[in-house]
């Protein structure tokens, strides 16, 4: 009787520290994702500074700076939890605002202004720290998918609720290609 009784505590004890575990893993990937929803949103507030920068020396770019606006203003209405729409949104919004770095090429008075200079160096920063966030976020979700997948936490997972979570990857093959450098 007491074989027993020590057997069922165990396999509660062992129970509590699989779905602890379930339980941090969840939490690191909640906090993963929300460093990115900082950081993308310390982006979107970045955007407006740089494109009425860019406006003043670029005013027949108009379509080029109303996609990065309306890339921005797509990406900030998907929900915060759907993290394929939210890459795939800021993937595109990443490419728009790569064509309007590029325009300081086409504008040397741009590419002098200090204050374009300033929101570039900014907005490099950010990306990096962004980049930072996606990988520390994709980890997060990978060892949380770990344990949902794998026996024995398996099966607390499934009877607690604790799914998988997606990963915030490239969707466009085209960001995936080794860009040319031609001299």
């Amino acid at each position: 009787m007491y074989v027993i009784l020590a057997i069922l505590v165990v396999i509660a004890l062992y129970i509590v520290f699989i779905y602890n575990g379930l339980v941090r893993s969840r939490q690191m990937a909640e906090e993963a994702w929300s460093g990115i929803d900082v950081q993308l949103k310390r982006r979107a507030d970045l955007i407006p500074n740089l494109i009425e920068t860019v406006k003043g020396y670029a005013a027949h770019e108009k379509s080029t700076l109303e996609e990065v606006v309306s890339l921005r203003n797509k990406a900030q209405a998907v929900p915060s939890g759907d993290v394929a729409g939210r890459a795939q949104a800021e993937g595109l919004l990443g490419q728009a605002l790569g064509r309007v770095i590029a325009l300081a090429e086409a504008y040397p008075d741009l590419k002098a202004n200090q204050n374009f200079a300033e929101l570039q160096a900014s907005l490099e920063t950010m990306e990096g720290e962004l980049q930072m966030a996606r990988r520390y976020y994709n980890g997060a979700a990978r060892d949380l998918n770990v344990k949902v997948e794998s026996f024995p936490s398996n099966l607390v997972a499934g009877q607690f609720g604790f799914a998988k979570r997606d990963y915030f990857e490239i969707t466009n093959e085209a960001d995936r290609a080794v860009p040319s450098v031609k001299f």
